[in-house]
C-alpha cells in the first residue's frame, strides 16, 4: 500500500517565478557572450602569434586583471547579499537567488563590456 504524499507547501510571497527572471537573464547572457569574448581573444592571440606581434600583451594582461577584479567584486557582492538576506530573515530561496544574482553581476558586466569592445575593434 502506497503512503499518502504530503500536500505541497503553500506559495510564499517571495517565491514566485518572476523573481528569478533577472538571474536567468544574467546567466543566459553570460552563457551566450562569454564564449564570444573567449573566441575573439583567442583569434587575436592567434593572429599576434602568426605575425610575431607583441601588441596583444595589453589585452592578455587585461584578461587576467579583469578576472581577478571580477572575482573579488563577486565575492564581496555575494557576501553583502548574504548578510542582507540574513538580516532581513529572507527565505532560503530568496537568499540563494539574491546571492546568485549578486555573484553573477560583476562577471556579466565585464563580459558585456568586453564583447562590445572586442566587436567594435573588428569593424
Amino acid at each position: 500500500m502506497a503512503a499518502a504524499q504530503p500536500a505541497p507547501a503553500p506559495a510564499r510571497p517571495g517565491n514566485n517565478v518572476a523573481g528569478g527572471r533577472q538571474l536567468r537573464r544574467d546567466a543566459f547572457s553570460l552563457w551566450l557572450e562569454a564564449p564570444f569574448v573567449i573566441a575573439m581573444r583567442c583569434h587575436e592571440m592567434g593572429m599576434a602569434a602568426m605575425t610575431g606581434s607583441t601588441q596583444d600583451t595589453a589585452e592578455m594582461t587585461r584578461m587576467v586583471t579583469e578576472k581577478m577584479a571580477a572575482a573579488a567584486e563577486s565575492a564581496v557582492a555575494a557576501n553583502f547579499a548574504l548578510a542582507k538576506a540574513m538580516m532581513t530573515a529572507a527565505t532560503p530561496e530568496t537568499a540563494a537567488r539574491a546571492v546568485s544574482e549578486a555573484a553573477l553581476k560583476p562577471y556579466g558586466k565585464r563580459v558585456r563590456r568586453n564583447a562590445k569592445r572586442l566587436a567594435a575593434r573588428k569593424r
